[in-house]
């Protein structure tokens, strides 16, 4: 027997050195490129073991070929695991996050990515491969033609990789009880189970989300409709129908987070015009961005739908075709014009699906502006410009309009134009944030003169105007900058506190006031609907009219961390809001079920396109 496996590993060796090379390689991404606190020895341990069991089981597959095909199925699979890796390293430096399945097969999106990705890529990440061409050159020099394995050498190499796997999870269960149903912290998968199992474990919960809608019945919609109407808070008097008739502006600020608002850099006022907004308007410093993957996309579903975005992949691309209950569809039936403008390929996002879906009248797309190299920058048309030629269209549209502008310069990697430049680039080691607060500033310039022509255009009065931050724009990657601009640590808890982003509502001779309720964009859709008037009281809401004297101070994130008047719930700890230290979980207690229900609510709903069984109007009747 002992023979025998000296026999096996010299005839295989090279298949044990690719099994022991990516298993290293895996271990040295994990402690380099990604950021996995430890909390025990234990935990280490269970993150420098998981890789083993995958790595066994795919590259096991080389055992069915012999001599040459052998030897590239060894180059070729360990090629494809290493761009899975290399693909989640690059992909992580920018969202803090992991790949999944559904953002695999965004495709359409990869075209227009352009300097984002770019920004991304280090040289020094050629590094990733080079052990395969290393492994592959000392294959061919020596000749390595192996005989095809046997049907029970094979076996037992399935065999190693199932119980391999069985002893991580075993093991990782004693740390992480209910390891495998929480689900929506890809973080702690990929340090329990590794990158490769994660991989394959979310194909499987993706193959089980297709499942639901096949499976889903009409007899659901009556429990959504009755958790729908629990959730409805009445309107304020005072502010039910204050805005209605008027034309509805809702500008989506990309990537832009709460705290630069009223704060200086180098003397100078970031966003100034935002800062002025705060004395004229109704703005919510308490406010929390609650996308997923994806981001910009997400937060227009939440805008739209008071619904939530996925936790992987985004709504737009992977339930596009559902039926929904949004708000320019409702809008339509009150006799509004619904539009999006951004100007962008119609099909980034799959927006141009989206949109018709959801029931806009048009989408004012890329080919329905004039872009230049000059007058771009970055993604695209920088803001001022967009503005500017979005002022005919809204001449042209018909009134009252619902219409969402989306923003595009103040997008990673945050460049500018030198002679666009209002501000100089912060003097950190970070780069990304030094330039952060030059685009934001040019989206507030931006601001200021879309205003202003809109006034010019008569348009302004007549209107009201919803700014909303989308998601944040500094990763979690950036912390030591971040630390250093705000001047303290950055902890789990006030890493929540960066989920912050703007929101305003400013209705023209409404002098407005500061709100300092917890709330989120899932929130938007309702206090929108009311104050124009219209009763919301059977539509599918997960939000709360922010106005509501019961709504509430309470946001979820997507990643199941919630916020409530006095406590913070982030990656299991609870937190107390005044003094940013972790208490006694009982603290938290109240908001858990809450948090939990909506999000699985809203899941059921995505997943299960529910709201095709969904009788608006009878649920109207039954109010």
């Amino acid at each position: 027997m002992k023979e025998k496996m000296k026999q096996a590993f010299a005839e295989y060796r090279f298949f044990f050195i690719a099994i022991a090379l990516l298993w290293m390689k895996t271990y040295i991404v994990y402690k380099t490129a990604f950021d996995l606190p430890m909390d025990n020895k234990m935990q280490e341990f269970i993150l420098f073991i998981n890789p083993i069991s995958s790595i066994v089981l795919f590259l096991g597959v080389t055992l069915y070929f012999k001599g040459k095909a052998h030897r590239r199925m060894i180059v070729a699979i360990s090629a494809i695991m290493s761009f899975v890796m290399y693909a989640n390293m690059v992909f992580y430096r920018f969202f803090t996050d992991f790949i999944t399945i559904p953002v695999l097969f965004q495709t359409s999106n990869m075209g227009d990515l352009g300097n984002s990705i770019f920004e991304l890529i280090k040289p020094t990440d050629i590094l990733l491969f080079v052990d395969i061409i290393v492994l592959a050159y000392f294959m061919r020099r020596y000749d390595y033609r192996p005989a095809r394995a046997s049907r029970k050498q094979v076996t037992l190499t399935f065999m190693a990789a199932l119980v391999l796997f069985i002893v991580n999870v075993g093991i990782a269960e004693t740390e992480r009880p209910q390891l495998l149903t929480r689900t929506f912290d890809r973080e702690m998968l990929i340090k329990n189970i590794g990158t490769y199992n994660y991989h394959i474990y979310d194909s499987i919960l993706q193959s089980k989300a297709k499942a639901q809608r096949a499976f889903a019945d009409s007899s659901e919609i009556t429990d959504i409709e009755n958790y729908a109407r629990a959730n409805y808070k009445e309107p304020n008097p005072e502010m039910f129908g204050k805005a209605k008739g008027k034309n509805v502006f809702v500008i989506s600020l990309e990537s832009t987070q709460n705290f630069v608002i009223n704060e200086s850099v180098n003397g100078k006022e970031i966003t100034p015009f935002l800062n002025s907004l705060t004395k004229n308007s109704y703005y919510f410093p308490n406010f929390y961005h609650q996308t997923g993957q994806g981001k910009t996309s997400d937060a227009e579903f939440l805008v739209d739908n008071s619904l939530f975005p996925l936790p992987s992949g985004a709504v737009y691309f992977t339930h596009s075709q559902n039926e929904y209950n949004a708000s320019p569809e409702l809008l339509k039936e009150k006799g509004y014009y619904t539009s999006v403008m951004h100007a962008n390929n119609k099909s980034f996002w799959n927006r141009d699906i989206m949109y018709h879906n959801l029931g806009y009248d048009r989408y004012y797309s890329l080919k329905d502006f004039n872009v230049t190299p000059e007058n771009s920058v970055g993604w695209g048309l920088k803001d001022k410009e967009f503005f500017k030629q979005t002022i005919p269209h809204l001449k042209e549209q018909p009134k009252p309009f619902y219409t969402r502008f989306i923003t595009l310069t103040n997008h990673f990697p945050f460049t500018l134009n030198e002679e666009d430049q209002s501000i100089p680039e912060w003097t950190s080691g970070d780069g990304t944030v030094n330039r952060y607060f030059t685009t934001v500033r040019y989206e507030d310039e931006a601001l200021k003169e879309f205003f202003d022509e809109v006034k010019k255009a008569g348009l302004y009065d007549n209107s009201i105007f919803i700014l909303y931050g989308d998601h944040y724009g500094i990763s979690e990657n950036h912390n030591e900058a971040m630390s250093q601009f705000l001047g303290k640590d950055i902890t789990p808890f006030e890493s929540i506190q960066l989920q912050k982003v703007p929101f305003f509502i400013h209705i023209p001779g409404d002098k407005g006031k500061v709100m300092n309720e917890v709330a989120g964009q899932v929130d938007i859709k309702p206090t929108i609907q009311h104050l124009l008037g219209n009763d919301t009281r059977g539509d599918i809401d997960l939000g709360t009219d922010l106005f509501s004297k019961d709504h509430g101070d309470f946001a979820v994130l997507r990643d199941n961390s919630y916020i409530t008047k006095n406590n913070v719930f982030t990656k299991g700890k609870c937190y107390d809001k005044a003094t940013g230290k972790p208490v006694d979980g009982k603290a938290c207690k109240p908001g858990a079920e809450r948090a939990k229900s909506d999000l699985e609510i809203s899941d059921r709903i995505v997943y299960g396109d529910l709201l095709r069984f969904y009788d608006k109007d009878k649920a109207k009747q039954n109010k």
